[in-house]
């Protein structure tokens, strides 16, 4: 018993310890979360802080969220905000969160997935506001904060109108002092705190550079260089001082971003109470950082805090990007506000998108017009023969139109459908790109009957119908029960990446991402390797025929077999490298161009047989794959 007590009793006073510690310990910064309990109506976000160092309150009503105090360096701002606009009056709850980082002067409040910066990002101040401690509760109401927490600490269950928290004064060069030692023992290399320079332009001012300090032990070289211009003098009227601060490894100027990324160095530019733009000499501002491939294209941008003061948006608007090899870009910007670059992330931009997308249009408009045609003339065809040669080709026509019609539109249907549309849409372009890749594949296992088991019944027209158009059906219809994987895709361009183009397809999710390579990944190079075997295989029976001699004949040959096959699908693999590019065009103009080349072959072939009259060439009927695709007629 004697043992059991005295185990019971250390663990209790370790337990006192701990409780003691989390809840008598005072935090250098504020994360304070809770839930706004409100009523119905409009409602209003109030901020109300000024310099100084006696607190800050956060309270709730039915109406109204406000947050008071005096805890900025020289952050000062009283604003009444309107919710309505963002959306958040549709519930009778909202979390939110409160972030308060001193020795940066930042206050940032979270509501939901929605970020507002109170007080954007400075540089070091002589005093910090940190010590946070919570003061006393307030009484109970029905409307009010409920859940209020402290990191992870609860303060309290109830619904309490207010909380509070007063703090204290410390210089905020020992602060970073304490952070910097902090980042080295866990082997960070970036600097937890913005670092400041100020210049000074006399009259005789001829232009001047400024550099970011470098970070010991990992490079010589500063990230950011700066290159202020003379007409800078000119643009400040009669102040002359420029501020110039230096951010690393700042998490807010991150935010709201998914397929692209800000590099971890920001520079803000400022002149004291000038609001300084288009100036007539731009400002150079060259960022050094790490390798950047070239298939991820980068922007300069900025962010202005006058246009958007509340959210951090990032804006190619006055900046020029220049860039300067794989790790070096400069900045040539007409004004003064926050700069950094904008690294584009996976999936990867797409260069020349407005010319790929043009020739894609027209691509896609000729072969549905040339597929409808082509589409004509077989059914024409098989009103004379028989042969099981032509409803392939038929069942290839059509699955065609059908994938380049929906393709053509489904820029447009993106972009006045929405999800909703693009839910359906997406998987019916999914479904004739896999009916198209099945006939393709059907015309490749068909040639393979025709040449090498000639004296074998072919399979009934029936079976071919059904491999084509049902079975490409059962993926697409197993994804659309899944759920989640067809919608509104954005197709991010080189040169402006925060305006995307729309289109219907798979999502850019987790879950899409492995259906496109359980589908289309795996079916494409099944299909483009036995279309170039089977090409190898038709050349090899027919190269030795006095037919094949004629160049016509030749290239007819092979170029209308890859259509047929779908080998023109093999550049999607050559799309890498330096010359992706090139490729890009490649691809879009032979596989948009496939039911034009398709329609071009057939008509092509029916003329070579009129021209050779009754000869062995011109008795083919259908062009199509037996006896080196030209010559004897085909027989099912």
């Amino acid at each position: 018993m004697e043992p059991r007590l005295t185990d019971n009793l250390r663990l209790m006073f370790i337990l006192f310890i701990l409780f003691s510690k989390g809840s008598g310990e005072n935090d250098l910064d504020l994360n304070f979360c809770g839930t706004w309990r409100h009523g119905q109506g409009s409602l209003s976000l109030i901020v109300n802080l000024s310099t100084g160092c006696s607190g800050i309150s956060i309270s709730a009503n039915r109406s109204s969220l406000s947050i008071k105090g005096q805890i900025t360096s020289q952050c000062r701002r009283s604003d009444v905000i309107p919710l309505e606009q963002f959306g958040l009056d549709s519930v009778k709850e909202i979390n939110f969160c409160l972030y308060w980082e001193p020795v940066l002067d930042q206050l940032k409040l979270q509501f939901r997935e929605k970020n507002f910066t109170l007080c954007w990002p400075s540089s070091l101040q002589d005093n910090c506001c940190t010590d946070l401690s919570s003061g006393p509760n307030t009484p109970e109401a029905p409307y009010g904060i409920i859940n209020g927490m402290v990191k992870n600490d609860h303060l309290s269950y109830k619904t309490l109108m207010a909380y509070s928290f007063t703090g204290a004064a410390t210089k905020c060069e020992k602060l970073c002092e304490e952070a910097n030692r902090e980042s080295t023992q866990v082997k960070m290399t970036e600097h937890p705190c913005a670092r400041s320079f100020e210049m000074d332009m006399k009259k005789d001012f001829r232009g001047n550079n400024v550099t970011s300090p470098v970070t010991q032990g990992v490079s010589a070289q500063p990230a950011i260089t700066v290159q202020i211009p003379p007409a800078l003098k000119e643009a400040a009227n009669n102040n002359s001082k420029v501020v110039f601060t230096f951010f690393t490894n700042n998490s807010l100027f991150q935010e709201g971003l998914q397929e692209v990324r800000i590099l971890n160095d920001v520079v803000e530019i400022d002149v004291e109470n000038e609001v300084i733009t288009d100036l007539s000499e731009p400002i150079r501002i060259g960022f050094h950082h790490d390798v950047i491939p070239k298939t991820h294209s980068r922007k300069c941008v900025s962010w202005d805090t006058r246009k958007d003061p509340l959210q951090v948006t990032w804006l190619v608007d006055g900046c020029e990007t220049r860039q300067q090899g794989a790790n070096h870009t400069e900045c040539l910007c007409n004004h003064l506000t926050y700069f950094s670059v904008l690294v584009q992330l996976e999936p990867r931009p797409v260069c020349h998108l407005l010319a790929l997308t043009a020739i894609t249009s027209l691509g896609c408009a000729v072969s549905v017009i040339s597929c409808v045609a082509l589409i004509i003339f077989l059914c024409r065809k098989s009103r004379r023969s028989k042969e099981q040669s032509i409803t392939l080709h038929l069942g290839l026509a059509v699955s065609l139109a059908f994938l380049n019609l929906l393709f053509f539109l489904t820029g447009v249907l993106a972009n006045v459908g929405g999800e909703s549309v693009c839910a359906w849409v997406g998987a019916a372009l999914h479904y004739s790109l896999l009916s198209s890749f099945a006939w393709m594949g059907i015309e490749v296992f068909h040639t393979f009957l025709l040449i090498y088991m000639v004296f074998r019944p072919s399979p009934k027209t029936y079976v071919w119908n059904l491999v084509g158009f049902v079975v490409p059906a059962v993926p697409v219809v197993i994804l659309v029960a899944v759920g989640d994987i067809y919608g509104v895709k954005k197709v991010l361009p080189c040169d402006e990446p925060s305006d995307p183009y729309l289109m219907c397809w798979m999502k850019d999710t987790h879950k899409a991402l492995l259906a496109h390579y359980f589908t289309n990944t795996t079916a494409l190079p099944i299909l483009v390797l036995s279309g170039i075997v089977m090409l190898f295989l038709v050349y090899r029976e027919i190269r030795t025929r006095d037919e094949w001699r004629q160049n016509r004949v030749a290239f007819l040959s092979i170029w209308g077999l890859s259509i047929l096959f779908g080998v023109t699908w093999s550049v999607t693999f050559l799309n890498f490298g330096h010359t992706f590019e090139v490729f890009n065009f490649i691809f879009c103009i032979l596989n948009s161009f496939q039911g034009f080349f398709l329609m071009m072959r057939f008509y092509m072939l029916e003329w070579i047989r009129k021209q050779a009259g009754g000869s062995a060439l011109g008795s083919s009927s259908t062009g199509s794959t037996r006896q080196h695709m030209l010559q004897a007629q085909e027989k099912s």
